[in-house]
């Protein structure tokens, strides 16, 4: 941004030196770069402070990663790469021989213990037989339902289901490969279909003119050429290098002064029509315009778009 406006200034001093003759001496020159930087130098600042300015603007996407809550070789996929899926709808599906076997067998017990049951009760009533065998009974149906519950889940989980509407991407997993139940070993990426998430991490200088509501502006590098109006959704109130988490080390000050996030809603109804072209992880830059100096938010729109045009230019990137 200052490089525009010192580029801009040259160019008129330029334009005024040429068309009126002004001559080059050690008087002109001097005043023109002093005055330069007085003009450049109060612009900057108030501009910088009133309508904070911020480089690094990028789009941010919830995913979950997909572990399997059960493990065994895959037999099948059933979604498709970056192709839409409704909630419920079928990812994959594990082999289900020993999870189905179990549940038979855990079945055929059960119904055992239930006849089992039924004869103790009966013999309890008529009292040609002790209580104790009937209770005996009644907690082995009790303890084989609860593990026929368990396998049955077990046996559910072979089929993986979406969790929400989104779709999967960068699909790697196919039939034969092992999905295993850990952790850190999740067979692909689910990414929701929720509304954009758009955050910009602005200077901590800035800090005090970076409120909801507030009128803002967006530029991607992928758009050149293009600004779009939205408007700040909330200033998140805790940064990365803030965080404390439970460890064996204390605190220590070892990284720099983070930038401040900002959530921005892009309302510009012509932002749907280029949509498709802000992928997940999408760059750009972005100006907030608070109450403050509002006759100085000419300028910093005037440089978001001239930003915004050297997208074209690769060199700058």
């Amino acid at each position: 941004m200052e490089m525009l406006l010192i580029l801009t200034y040259g160019a008129i001093c330029l334009f005024i030196f040429k068309v009126f003759r002004v001559p080059v001496n050690k008087w002109t020159v001097p005043s023109a770069v002093l005055g330069g930087g007085v003009i450049i130098g109060t612009l900057v600042t108030a501009m910088n402070y009133n309508h904070p300015y911020s480089e690094r603007v990028r789009k941010y996407v919830a995913t979950t990663p997909i572990v399997p809550t059960v493990s065994g070789r895959v037999t099948d996929v059933t979604v498709r790469a970056n192709t839409p899926v409704q909630k419920g709808d079928v990812l994959f599906r594990i082999d289900d021989v020993q999870y189905r076997a179990k549940v038979e067998s855990i079945t055929a017990e059960l119904t055992s213990a239930r006849e089992d049951l039924a004869r103790a009760t009966q013999l309890a009533k008529s009292g040609a037989g002790p209580r104790r065998n009937q209770d005996l009974a009644q907690a082995k149906v009790d303890d084989l339902t609860a593990q026929l519950l368990a396998a049955q889940d077990n046996l559910d989980e072979t089929v993986v289901q979406a969790p929400t509407n989104g779709y999967v991407t960068q699909l790697f997993l196919h039939p034969g490969m092992m999905a295993v139940s850990l952790p850190l070993r999740p067979v692909m990426v689910f990414v929701h279909h929720e509304e954009d998430i758009f955050a910009g991490w602005f200077r901590q200088n800035s800090l005090l003119r970076l409120q909801a509501d507030e009128e803002a502006e967006i530029a991607f590098d992928g758009i050149p050429g293009r600004v779009f109006s939205g408007k700040v959704l909330s200033v998140l109130p805790v940064t990365a290098e803030g965080q404390i988490q439970p460890s064996g080390n204390l605190m220590t000050d070892n990284n720099q002064a983070g930038r401040i996030p900002v959530q921005i809603q892009i309302t510009d109804p012509a932002f749907d029509a280029y949509r498709h072209l802000v992928p997940g992880g999408a760059f750009g830059q972005a100006a907030i315009y608070s109450e403050h100096a509002h006759h100085v938010a000419i300028m910093r729109k005037i440089l978001l778009r001239m930003s915004a045009w050297m997208n074209y230019l690769f060199p700058f990137h």
